[in-house]
Order: C-alpha cells, then sequence, then structure tokens
C-alpha cells in the first residue's frame, strides 16, 4: 500500500517539475530524456539477464515498454495544453476502468463510484478545455490501463525490477527519433539535463520500481483503485510548483478521491491474498 503512495507523491512532483522545463524544450523530448534516464539507472542497477527469455515473456516486456512510452509521451503533450490537474483525472480513467473490470464485490464498487464522483468534479469545472490536450489525457489514459495489466504480467515473470529495465529501454528507443529531434541542442542544456534527471528519478526510477513490486501482490482492480490520489497529488503539486491555483470545486472533488482511496487501502487490507 504505501508503497503506491509514495509513488504517487514521487511522480506528481516530478510531473510538475517537467512542465516547468516545456519553455525551454519541447515536451516529447522531455518525455524521451525521462526515458532515457530511467532506462539508463535501472539497467546499471538491475544488469537484466536477457538469455533463455520465452516469447511470452519477451510480449510482456516489449508490450509494457511501448505502454510506458506512450503513457509519458501522451500526458506531457497534454500537460502542455491543460492543466495538470485536469490532464491527470483524464488519465485517471484508465486505472478507473481497470478497476471496475476487475472488481468481484460489491465494497469495491463503491470506491470506484465515488472515485468517478471526485473525477467528474474535477472533469467539470478546472478550465476551458483543450480538445487536442484532452485527446492526448485520454490516449495516456488507455496507456495507462495497458500498464497496469502487462505490468502486473511482467512483475511476476521477471524478477525483481529487470521487467521494468528492459521495458524503459524498450521506451526510450521506441521515442529516441521524435526524441532527439524535437529537443536538438536543448537537450544539452545543463539545466535541462539536471532537471531531465531529476524528472527520470522521480517520475520513473522511483515509482516505476515501486510499483512493480506493488503489483506482485496487490490485485489489479485494487491498485487501480489506490490510484485515485493521483489526481489530487497532481494539482497539489502544480500548485506547490507551478503555482496552479484550487478553486473549492477541486477540492471538494479530491476529498472524494482521498475517501475512495482510504476505502480501498481497508478493503485491501481484509482481502485474501492472490494466489
Amino acid at each position: 500500500m504505501w508503497l503506491v503512495i509514495i509513488s504517487i507523491i514521487s511522480v506528481q512532483v516530478g510531473a510538475s517539475f517537467a512542465k516547468s522545463l516545456f519553455v525551454l524544450t519541447p515536451p516529447v523530448a522531455i518525455a524521451w530524456l525521462r526515458m532515457a534516464v530511467a532506462a539508463a539507472i535501472f539497467w546499471v542497477v538491475a544488469r537484466p539477464r536477457l538469455r533463455g527469455r520465452t516469447w511470452p515473456q519477451w510480449r510482456a516486456v516489449v508490450g509494457y515498454g511501448i505502454a510506458l512510452a506512450v503513457m509519458n509521451w501522451s500526458i506531457y503533450l497534454a500537460f502542455a495544453r491543460i492543466p495538470i490537474g485536469l490532464a491527470v483525472t483524464i488519465e485517471f480513467l484508465g486505472p478507473l476502468g481497470v478497476a471496475l473490470a476487475g472488481s468481484r464485490r460489491a465494497r469495491d464498487l463503491v470506491w470506484v463510484g465515488l472515485a468517478a464522483a471526485g473525477v467528474a468534479l474535477l472533469g467539470v469545472f478546472p478550465a476551458t478545455a483543450d480538445w487536442i490536450g484532452v485527446g492526448y489525457a485520454l490516449l495516456a489514459a488507455a496507456a495507462w490501463a495497458a500498464y497496469i495489466v502487462l505490468g502486473r504480467q511482467v512483475g511476476v515473470s521477471w524478477s525483481g525490477v529487470t521487467g521494468v529495465s528492459v521495458g524503459s529501454l524498450v521506451g526510450a528507443l521506441a521515442f529516441l527519433v521524435p526524441g532527439v529531434l524535437a529537443g536538438g541542442a536543448t537537450l544539452l542544456q545543463p539545466k535541462v539535463l539536471l532537471l531531465g534527471v531529476l524528472v527520470a528519478v522521480m517520475s520513473s526510477v522511483i515509482p516505476y520500481g515501486l510499483e512493480m513490486v506493488a503489483l506482485r501482490s496487490i490485485p489489479p482492480g485494487v491498485f487501480g483503485i489506490l490510484m485515485s490520489l493521483e489526481p489530487a497529488v497532481a494539482a497539489l503539486a502544480a500548485f506547490v510548483v507551478l503555482s496552479e491555483q484550487l478553486g473549492w470545486v477541486e477540492i471538494v472533488a479530491m476529498a472524494c478521491v482521498v475517501v475512495a482511496s482510504v476505502g480501498a487501502t481497508r478493503a485491501l487490507a481484509a482481502a485474501p491474498a492472490p494466489n
């Protein structure tokens, strides 16, 4: 439980720092820099064993890496057009859908419904919608859902953080050309490089490592419900780092998702361990 919560805080603070870099280099370049730095760190730490892997293992980890890449690329493009709180709220539809599809108990549906109410409030009131930005956030939602499902498969078949290491490398290679072309020489600026490393550690290394461990013991549906903290943490981080203002409607909506997360956590404690 706490591994997931820490990962949420880390990734959303990192997202706010990433958005602050958009004035120096395009979001596509920052998304690629984040993936490339994270892949390098994971590879050095994990030193994954590649020989002897089966086709199903490779299929899962490649799909996982593509899901990571699409999620990072599309949500950064959404951040560039709409407030972070709104973007993450829309993106949350992905894990919320996984939670709803995987639920088998009535009490889980109650928490999903409460979280959905919070998402609806956040989606209606925060800002004038840029529909291209909304579209990118919806693409990120689909990729996030795929990340949750494939992440559980990778966590079971690849030990430790080796699956994250290989998946991150796949994602970085997939977006190498568009990332470098978009950023060009700006990627070599010291400020961009230093903050890019910070973003990679906070938004990829810490959360993906923690979530991979958590996904081995938490069912995908419950994991998705816990992710209802994301919109609230994202908006709070954006307020602190970027001075994006919060209204009372957003505060009420965040209270909904926080209560839903507390309820999901209690339900998780009472749930039987997965086989």
